[in-house]
């Protein structure tokens, strides 16, 4: 199909707690580790990563549920669960010593998950309209999937979270290319696999007895051990879910932190405007 010659890489896995775990992992050098949210995956790095190959290690995970990685049924989905399995992949399989983080929706707890139990291996981080905090707030058109019963039938019957995703998270008119649509969402294409889009919407701690309230706030409270660690913030301005609240609270934890703004690109700000972040992100990390 036409959305695999947009993504040319080697497919690689490694064994987690509970299944596999699929990855990209291209070019030598330093390491790049980009880290995608929900409902998107690794697709959605790919011209980074073939932009990134020639001067460093890229390496793009699918979080477990996601993209080319397993979608156990019977499985936590929590977010420190994605942490612990980002943190077996970087140390264990890869034994990697020093990385550079790049971040977008989910990632950004995932990715700084990682971060703020390892500061002396992160190089640099590059942030992209996500969170690692509690949230200031939930949209509507997410809180409505997390209505018990409605949320499975419209998330995960209907593919309603990744299809709408495809116009809203885009400020492209008429909304993703064909066969960009098509890439991301060929891993979810059943109910069956469709069971992280909904886990991950789940698992928005909305409340202090929800069970990764206790993790956000763990992450929340240790991020100034990464304060003095060179980031790049890249904010699509569109955004209808990480708006400039968010983008508030990460100005006002990193006041070091260099941002550029989008004003034209929404949540899929790789898709919208790649010709002038890809190059930011290079010159940012360094070739």
């Amino acid at each position: 199909t036409d959305w695999q010659s947009l993504y040319p890489f080697a497919s690689r896995y490694a064994p987690v707690d509970g299944g596999r775990l699929h990855y990209v992992d291209e070019g030598s050098g330093e390491a790049v580790v980009m880290v995608h949210g929900n409902p998107t995956w690794s697709f959605m790095y790919r011209r980074l990563i073939a932009a990134g190959r020639d001067h460093w290690r890229a390496v793009a995970v699918d979080n477990m549920g996601c993209g080319l990685s397993d979608k156990p049924q019977d499985y936590s989905y929590r977010l420190k669960q994605h942490v612990d399995n980002l943190e077996h992949l970087l140390d264990h399989v890869l034994k990697l010593d020093r990385i550079n983080l790049v971040v977008h929706d989910w990632g950004g707890a995932i990715g700084m998950g990682y971060a703020v139990r390892h500061p002396e291996k992160i190089a640099k981080l590059v942030v992209m309209n996500t969170a690692a905090f509690l949230v200031p707030h939930c949209p509507w058109r997410i809180r409505t999937c997390r209505i018990p019963g409605f949320g499975a039938l419209a998330v995960r019957g209907l593919n309603g979270f990744a299809r709408a995703a495809s116009r809203m998270a885009t400020a492209q008119p008429g909304g993703l290319p064909a066969a960009v649509k098509a890439g991301f969402l060929a891993p979810y294409d059943s109910y069956r696999n469709r069971i992280a889009t909904l886990r991950f919407v789940q698992d928005i701690p909305m409340h202090p007895s929800h069970p990764t309230w206790e993790t956000i706030t763990d992450i929340q409270a240790k991020l100034e051990t990464l304060r003095n660690i060179p980031m790049l913030i890249c904010w699509g301005d569109r955004d209808f879910c990480f708006t400039q609240p968010f983008l508030d609270i990460w100005e006002e934890r990193f006041p070091e932190a260099e941002v550029r703004h989008l004003p034209e690109a929404g949540h899929y700000l790789l898709e919208d405007a790649p010709d002038m972040l890809i190059p930011w992100i290079m010159e940012f990390i360094g070739t």
